[in-house]
């Protein structure tokens, strides 16, 4: 009975039809409805703007509050960091889930205001990852990220032999991910990247600056072009 009223809700919220496995037990489904609901009380008193149904684990931390606006069934988990300090702020779509010790950091250097992150509905960012968005990094619906992934929208210069490189600035171009991507587990992700619709990175690539296009998938390091989507789904249907 418990289990199909929870089917039911997660359904209503996340916007498709969601099942849990009969295999999970009782006693774990409600434990984790236990700890959902001290969550919500939490994102209820954090004060935080949002749109409803906001998940913040007691053990994340955020600041410059103020700066941060999260959608509608949004979660961030034990252990998340958030600095939202940055010109643009953070913003979370709806049905965003933060991973376990994931850390956004809206500024690098308070020389420099940094840009923000703007992420898309339905994303999902995973465990121990790190976005720095000085540069601004955009991330479309539909996308899911690996764990221990790195986002860098910042580059350091490094033009003078005479001056150490420390205090030659950096430079910004940004990172933007496409609708529908997936991006592996320690994959990282470096400044000026453009990820168009459709793409899948292989686990352990790296990503430097460069568009990647639609419906591609790469790997490697440097990332190269490994395969067309549309020939995997060829081969399927054979």
């Amino acid at each position: 009975m418990l289990k199909r009223y929870l089917n039911k809700m997660i359904s209503t919220w996340k916007g498709f039809d969601y099942q849990i496995d009969k295999r999970v037990p009782m006693y774990y489904i409600i434990l984790l409805v236990l700890n959902r609901c001290m969550m919500l009380v939490n994102g209820y008193l954090s004060g935080i703007s949002n749109k409803g149904l906001f998940f913040l684990s007691r053990k994340a931390k955020v600041k410059a509050r103020f700066k941060l606006k999260v959608g509608r069934s949004v979660s961030i988990a034990d252990g998340c960091l958030i600095d939202a300090l940055s010109e643009k702020g953070i913003r979370l779509g709806n049905n965003v889930a933060m991973g376990i010790n994931t850390r956004i950091e809206g500024t690098g250097n308070l020389q420099v205001l940094g840009k923000g992150m703007r992420v898309g509905n339905n994303v999902g960012l995973g465990y121990d990852s790190f976005y720095g968005c000085s540069g601004g990094i955009t991330i479309g619906d539909d996308t899911i990220i690996g764990n221990y992934v790195s986002f860098h929208s910042e580059n350091h210069v490094f033009n003078s032999l005479e001056k150490p490189i420390r205090l030659q600035g950096v430079s910004h171009r940004g990172i933007t991910i496409g609708k529908n991507c997936w991006i592996g587990a320690k994959v990282t992700v470096l400044d000026g990247v453009v990820m168009e619709d459709g793409c899948i990175i292989a686990a352990g690539a790296v990503l430097k600056a460069g568009v990647y296009g639609a419906n591609n998938i790469y790997g490697g390091v440097p990332a190269k072009l490994i395969r067309y989507r549309e020939e995997m789904e060829v081969y399927s249907g054979q």
